[in-house]
């Protein structure tokens, strides 16, 4: 593959990241085993907030008065987007049970967790819609028992906007607590706290630190640290429009990462002055223009097919294709988040209101996950139904199979089946 950089990124540091599991290794061991004084203690350290944790009806119903009524408008239709697209997921994964050889019938069943938190970061800026997100499809999966947590602003509580959607997707519980110890309270749950089976939500880099280090004692979903966006475009591509948003994924956080892949070399450095010229009328310039400048991509290609092997080696989290004919490299692309076809898809319309999900993997975690959606709150769990035909037909290979391994109790287990007696 034939590729030029026309900007790098810097390397990450392995120091860093020693530094930040340990740290966040410190604060999981406290809250585990000192509990709800461990909250406390992190609460006040890192935000300043005393508690108490658990949001009553009584703030949520104060944060729903003081929000303005296009703020709630806009929220409900995220809301009915974000829903609809996971009803209509979830009624294309069926049930099932057949007949698989005479005697023998075996099916699965879809099954919802018992219960799920949702993190919803509200770090440097209140993400509206990230509660939508995990909320609205464990909400479809038909989770009995719904957490939500989210940490204290500047203000000392859960943003009015954010508190207003928890409870109208129907938040069981929502608790005003952030961090390394949010997800570890979840996780393994505290005086106040019932622990739940299954986290899932974006965050800053403790937080993704913390689900990492809590899977297995808990399911999350997939670790969704900094943002990410790339860019395919060949002569055809709008240099402001790429620029715009490879700009709107960097004001999120200064590790956030944009990659523009091009076949036109005009074009990626019309790209560049572009983004430069951008970045001076943007209000977050400094967040966007540490991210950009650290960690910014652009690279140029021979084609459009090593600009899809590129990225599907990358596995960005968004993936935009702004090419004269956007559907014909879809079949050709298959590591991404979200894929957004043509230039008039912008990331920020599935950001905040189309329907499909924001909260996707991240760090070339699309090679083998695909983003948050209905199916991470269902169990698909197998069952099988055998009569005595079914069990002679089974029974020979699975003698045979455990004499072979020599795992005598198997043997016997299968044989009993065939003669009735050992």
């Amino acid at each position: 593959m034939a590729i030029k950089e026309l900007k790098s990124a810097k390397p990450a540091r392995p120091e860093d990241i020693k530094a930040l599991r340990q740290r966040v290794e410190e604060i999981l061991e406290r809250v585990k085993t000192e509990g709800d004084a461990a909250l406390l203690h992190y609460s006040q350290t890192f935000d300043k907030f005393p508690g108490p944790f658990r949001v009553g009806p009584e703030k949520i119903a104060a944060a729903t008065a003081e929000l303005p009524a296009q703020i709630i408008e806009g929220l409900d239709f995220a809301i009915e987007r974000v829903t609809a697209f996971a009803r209509a997921q979830r009624e294309r994964i069926q049930e099932f049970e057949q007949e698989m050889i005479p005697g023998v019938r075996m099916g699965h069943r879809l099954v919802p967790v018992n219960s799920a938190a949702a993190y919803v970061p509200a770090g440097r800026y209140p993400c509206l819609t990230s509660a939508v997100m995990s909320l609205a499809p464990a909400k479809v999966a038909g989770v009995p028992r719904l957490v939500a947590c989210s940490s204290p602003g500047r203000e000392g509580r859960i943003n009015p906007a954010i508190l207003y959607t928890m409870d109208a997707l129907g938040a069981d519980e929502i608790y005003c607590l952030g961090g390394a110890q949010a997800i570890a309270a979840m996780a393994y749950g505290t005086e106040s706290i019932k622990p739940v089976d299954l986290i899932v939500g974006p965050g800053n880099q403790y937080v993704m630190e913390a689900k990492r280090q809590v899977f297995g004692a808990v399911g999350i979903d997939f670790l969704a640290g900094p943002s990410e966006c790339m860019v395919i475009a060949d002569h055809s591509g709008r240099a402001d429009y790429i620029a715009a948003d490879i700009l709107a994924q960097c004001e999120h956080d200064p590790m956030a990462r944009g990659a523009v892949v091009t076949t036109s070399p005009e074009l990626g450095r019309a790209v560049l002055a572009e983004i430069q010229r951008q970045l001076k009328n943007l209000t977050t310039e400094e967040v966007a223009r540490t991210s950009w400048e650290e960690h910014g991509v652009v690279v140029l290609v021979d084609s459009l097919e090593e600009a899809a092997a590129y990225a599907n080696d990358y596995g960005p989290e968004h993936l935009e294709v702004h090419t004269e004919n956007p559907r014909v490299l879809l079949p050709q692309l298959n590591a991404y988040g979200s894929l957004f076809l043509g230039q008039a898809a912008a990331e920020v319309f599935a950001d905040k209101v189309a329907g499909t999900n924001h909260i996707l993997p991240t760090g070339r975690g699309a090679r083998y996950t695909g983003g948050l959606w209905v199916g991470h709150f269902l169990k698909v769990i197998t069952h099988q139904w055998v009569d005595e035909r079914g069990a002679k037909v089974l029974a020979p290979y699975s003698v045979r199979q455990a004499e072979f391994e020599t795992m005598d109790a198997h043997r016997r287990a299968a044989l009993i089946r065939l003669t009735n007696k050992l």
